[in-house]
């Protein structure tokens, strides 16, 4: 056996794909937990996208949520966790202080797209100016904000433990993997899977979903109906700014345990790429976000342990800052297949005016 995999490796071209197949059969299931914990700000963020664009509003400043909530869930930990009881649940290491900087952060996250909300559908405002303000404001005030705190040098608010599965359960042949990827998390990317499962089933098995859809496909006709499009718009948006809210308490409370300026690194607008790929449904973007993550957790595994014989030799060769963009590189690439063939809603981004009574 090994001859004959050996004889195919010797193979000009196709000896180098098939050692490069062989690595990613190698490689994959040990950073299977990784990939995971790096898909769950895309996922979500993807989610935020497809619940805002699935009722007819584009929302571009996912990003700037992000990093909005992820700086308020880390410095109100930082602020709470001297005043209120800091014992730790044996489960996730769930604290007072984590819960009420998690909440925070949500709320903030609620807060930003209500103004988006408004500014897109009561006032009509240019749906991607009102994306592109937010974004634009959340990197300049938490950037600031940031650097007058880190002068006192807070302490941390501490963070969410992972989950350890038995090993019984992780060490199955074959499936164990999958068992420690799933299972081997925080509680807010053990919740990733939950909620994009409840979110499909909400948008295409239930009425109010069917009623999300007819806003962002026909609102006129949807109105005709009896469908209050501008309240279904706006809880729609709030509902998506929950799922970017919970990405970027992700990051500062889960992920680490702290707070870097700009440390949301362009996820907002992977997660949209993510929400196009997966034709903006909501496993699909899941699907999407994984795919993206593979390719962080790739280059991360190509820089620490490259594959041996030829194929290493010439990965090692390649410059380790080409990896650390190759996420990026991914998401243009495969956006680029999917731009024509991936139809958003025919009414997305197109502000609603209520016809008069007359």
């Amino acid at each position: 056996m090994d001859a004959a995999i050996n004889a195919i490796y010797a193979i000009p071209v196709l000896g180098l794909v098939a050692q490069f197949v062989g690595y990613l059969i190698a490689t994959i299931p040990p950073v299977a937990p990784i990939i995971l914990r790096q898909s769950t700000p895309l996922a979500l963020g993807a989610m935020c996208g497809v619940i805002c664009e699935r009722s007819g509003v584009v929302n571009i400043g996912i990003e700037g949520t992000m990093l909005a909530s992820a700086f308020t869930g880390w410095i109100v930990g930082v602020a709470v966790a001297p005043l209120l009881p800091a014992a730790a649940t044996p489960l996730f290491g769930i604290t007072l202080p984590l819960l009420v900087a998690l909440a925070a952060a949500i709320l903030v996250a609620l807060a930003i797209s209500f103004l988006h909300a408004w500014l897109s559908i009561a006032l009509r405002a240019d749906q991607i100016i009102s994306g592109t303000i937010i974004n634009i404001a959340a990197a300049g005030v938490t950037g600031y904000l940031n650097t007058l705190i880190a002068k006192q040098s807070p302490t941390s608010g501490g963070s969410f433990t992972q989950f350890n599965p038995p090993a019984e359960l992780t060490n199955l042949p074959g499936v164990g993997w999958l068992f420690a990827m799933f299972f081997d998390q925080g509680p807010i990317t053990m919740s990733v899977i939950i909620l994009v499962i409840g979110l499909q089933i909400w948008l295409f098995r239930s009425r109010w979903g069917l009623r999300a859809r007819a806003a962002g496909e026909h609102p006129k006709a949807a109105e005709t109906v009896g469908i209050d499009v501008m309240r279904l718009r706006y809880r729609n948006v709030m509902i998506g700014g929950l799922f970017a809210g919970l990405a970027g308490a992700y990051l500062s409370m889960e992920a680490t345990n702290s707070f870097q300026q700009n440390m949301t690194a362009g996820r907002g607008f992977i997660a949209l790429a993510a929400m196009i790929v997966g034709r903006w449904t909501p496993i699909g973007a899941f699907g999407a976000a994984l795919l993206f993550a593979s390719f962080q957790a790739l280059g991360q595994a190509i820089n620490f342990a490259p594959p041996s014989g030829q194929l290493g030799d010439i990965m090692t060769a390649v410059p380790a800052q080409f990896y650390d963009a190759l996420p990026y590189i991914v998401t243009i690439v495969v956006l680029a297949g999917v731009v024509g063939r991936s139809i958003a809603p025919a009414a997305d981004g197109q502000p609603y005016e209520r016809e008069s009574a007359t």
